[in-house]
């Protein structure tokens, strides 16, 4: 996380916001679910990137209609990174890499 970012994620407000966010959408992952897919939402991504000048921007910081849940992998593809850990067949991390 960076550094300008730990507040508000520590934030009340994020943290109401996160957790309504991902009961609307049923705790799945919203990008697997697109694929025909069940698997279980474990991050809730901000579609337009925070930044230091936008993270006080409630319309972009707080709004639902940014966000998307998604499961780890589906989080690591949308930044480009690679897996670092294991999945079972049940869609529960198993162990790091």
């Amino acid at each position: 996380m960076r550094e300008f970012a730990k507040a508000f994620y520590k934030s009340k407000a994020w943290q109401r916001c996160r957790d309504g966010y991902a009961a609307s959408v049923g705790g799945l992952c919203e990008d697997c679910l697109d694929k025909g897919l069940y698997r279980p939402g474990e991050i809730v991504h901000h579609m337009v990137e925070l930044t230091p000048d936008n993270i006080n921007d409630p319309a972009v910081s707080l709004s639902w209609s940014n966000l998307r849940l998604l499961c780890r992998d589906c989080h690591a593809k949308r930044h480009g990174a690679r897996r670092r850990y294991r999945v079972d067949p049940a869609g529960r991390v198993t162990s790091r890499w």
